[in-house]
């Protein structure tokens, strides 16, 4: 019923730039919390920005300064700018979002299926 989508991952040469898209589809009602996390082989999936339907947003430390998040509620899309990417910032990146659809009384989890990003020279 709902998909996420995202687009935009790719190698990157260090202290190059990437922006990660991702697009929310199906019988959406209303997204609320939406975010983007992280992860590498063998260890566990991390958050790397949030944002709430108000526009709020948080950073993990190691990306504060480099990257942005934003949304584009009229688009069900949300974007991760990535600039002065590093090395370890090599991962498959996944989108989350907290999505209400038609008919339920409460929003469902829901992840893309992740776009791999690779920062080496």
């Amino acid at each position: 019923q709902v998909q996420l989508v995202e687009s935009g991952g790719e190698w990157v040469q260090p202290g190059g730039s990437l922006r990660l898209s991702c697009a929310a589809s199906g019988s959406i009602f209303r997204i609320n919390d939406m975010g983007w996390y992280r992860q590498v082989p063998g260890k566990e999936r991390d958050a790397v920005a949030t944002i709430s339907s108000r526009g709020n947003t948080n950073y993990a430390d190691s990306v504060k300064g480099r990257f942005t998040i934003s949304r584009d509620n009229a688009k069900n899309t949300m974007y991760l700018q990535m600039d002065s990417l590093k090395p370890e910032d090599t991962a498959v990146y996944y989108c989350y979002a907290a999505i209400v659809t038609y008919g339920a009384y409460r929003a469902q989890d829901y992840w893309g299926q992740g776009t791999q990003v690779t920062v080496s020279s």
